[in-house]
């Protein structure tokens, strides 16, 4: 069973940066495919950003690329997103997620339906 743990979450303002971090734990292997997804109030779970280890490969939601960026730690099975630049529209619970297959293409990796594994959830809220 793998665990995942959210760190880094807080209250910011608009046009300021946070980075959140996730720690899988529980199982010697790394996860092939980890991503963040996240869920406003009143509103569906979305994606935000995922990555594979196999080829690196990255996806974002369009809302922000350009300002987000998710990066992978393998050794110390960690995915991080750095947030810059955030709006109001970020205002979330996110979560982190992993899964233990992966499918390099844009409609897997961004349904959450194929994550096995979730945190706990870390909230983002940002003032404008």
């Amino acid at each position: 069973q793998v665990q995942l743990v959210e760190s880094g979450g807080g209250l910011v303002q608009a046009g300021d940066s946070l980075r959140l971090s996730c720690t899988a734990s529980g199982r010697t292997f790394s996860p092939p495919l980890m991503g963040w997804f996240r869920q406003a109030p009143g509103k569906e779970r979305e994606f935000v950003a995922t990555m594979s280890s196999n080829y690196g490969t990255t996806y974002y939601r369009d809302s922000v690329k350009g300002r987000f960026t998710i990066s992978r730690d393998g050794a110390k099975n960690t995915v991080s997103l750095q947030m810059n630049n955030m709006k109001p529209e970020d205002t979330a619970v996110y979560y982190c997620a992993a899964a233990d297959f992966v499918q390099n293409t844009y409609y897997y990796m961004t349904d959450h339906q194929n994550y096995a594994y979730w945190g706990q959830g870390t909230q983002v809220t940002v003032s404008s």
